[in-house]
């Protein structure tokens, strides 16, 4: 839908602990089964709060992560913060990843999804991907109550994003709509 994107001048509200209620770090490195040596990019990373959660898990089994925002303010808030020595910094659209074919083994977004999930986005995201790779996305539900989040009107229902992610060419193996939010993880 891609209505805004997230003001940089609220970047404080990202680390907030409370986010793990959506979704946990435990869940969200489960759902990425991150094997040994594995690169994975964090899809609209912002100040890298989940990021940090899978580069530290990742970090003994030599996972590269890239943080992968299109606002450079963003990318300034984490360097504040400190960035892990397993994260590079990547400022990009998602419908043009500086990566290339087939290069990553994983990806993620959470709180993102809504923000960047056209046809294009997708089709980048599955060039990407290797045969095989992991997609975890965790988002605002359009089936949502509207506590928290953007607008109702710009989120996506789990199953219209299992559709749009299918469409793509991805399968989706496991999908679960909550209160507030959802969670899918596809393969490419």
């Amino acid at each position: 839908m891609g209505f805004h994107t997230f003001d940089p001048e609220k970047a404080e509200k990202l680390e907030d602990s409370g986010r793990y209620r959506y979704v946990s770090r435990d869940e969200l490195v489960a759902e990425l089964d991150l094997a040994d040596g594995e690169t994975v990019a964090d899809l609209g990373s912002g100040t890298g709060f989940y990021t940090d959660d899978v580069a530290s898990f990742g970090d003994e089994m030599g996972v590269s992560v890239y943080a992968v925002d299109m606002q450079e303010e963003m990318h300034d808030h984490y360097r504040e913060k400190g960035v892990p020595e397993n994260v590079a910094l990547v400022t990009a659209t998602i419908d043009d990843l500086p990566f290339e074919d087939d290069e990553l083994d994983a990806a993620f977004s959470t709180m993102t999804f809504h923000e960047f999930a056209g046809a294009n986005a997708l089709a980048e995201v599955a060039r990407v991907l290797r045969p095989g790779g992991r997609l975890v996305v965790a988002d605002w539900s359009a089936n949502g109550r509207d506590q928290d989040g953007p607008p109702v009107d710009e989120r996506y229902d789990a199953a219209k994003a299992r559709e749009l992610l299918t469409a793509a060419g991805f399968e989706v193996e496991f999908g679960n709509e909550r209160p507030e939010t959802f969670i899918l993880v596809a393969t490419n």
